[in-house]
């Protein structure tokens, strides 16, 4: 069984954010399934799915970003899943947008969801799939309302082209492992 997490904020006012970008993905991976999101064990949304046998749990922290490591914790406990065996989908301000890069551990590279999920598991030994939201040539003033805001109708545009890619590289994940995914999936898909 593999947990596959997307990082968020719950209320309905950051729909559309940059930070959400992980939620974005993990609903659209549970989407292609006709996946239906319900309340966890723990505060999180859950989504059931079996991809080629393997049974996948997808997640949505209800904690706020800044504390998903607890949402993490609970479902990981929950389910008995191991740090190897998860994947957590997340925005990335220093990636350039139309970018993903999968690792299977490092630091939290200023994203508050992952160093809360590393303090929460006193590791950083995870894998992960950072979402890059940051625009070309763009100098920002305020790096808490830049990732806050909604895209732009352009950068939805390429958002739109980096779901599915998201998607699969996921799905991947999920069957062949976080090495493999890193070999298909890391590199320009813009």
């Amino acid at each position: 069984m593999k947990l596959i997490v997307g990082l968020g904020n719950p209320e309905s006012i950051h729909i559309g954010t940059r930070h959400n970008v992980g939620f974005s993905a993990v609903e659209h991976i549970a989407g292609s399934y006709n996946a239906g999101f319900t309340k966890g064990k723990g505060k999180f949304l859950a989504a059931k799915i079996s991809h080629r046998r393997e049974p996948v749990i997808i997640i949505k922290p209800m904690t706020y970003m800044n504390l998903s490591g607890h949402a993490v914790v609970a479902a990981m406990n929950f389910h008995k899943i191991v740090r190897s065996e998860i994947l957590v989908l997340c925005d990335d301000l220093n990636l350039p947008l139309g970018t993903i890069r999968l690792r299977s551990k490092g630091s939290a590279g200023g994203q508050n969801g992952l160093k809360h999920i590393i303090e929460c598991l006193g590791s950083d030994e995870f894998p992960r799939l950072r979402i890059g939201i940051r625009p070309d040539e763009q100098t920002l003033n305020s790096f808490s309302s830049f990732v806050l805001g909604k895209f732009s109708a352009d950068e939805k545009t390429v958002i739109d082209k980096v779901l599915p890619v998201c998607c699969d590289a996921a799905l991947d994940f999920t069957i062949n492992g976080i090495d493999h995914a890193m070999n298909n999936y890391n590199k320009p898909i813009i």
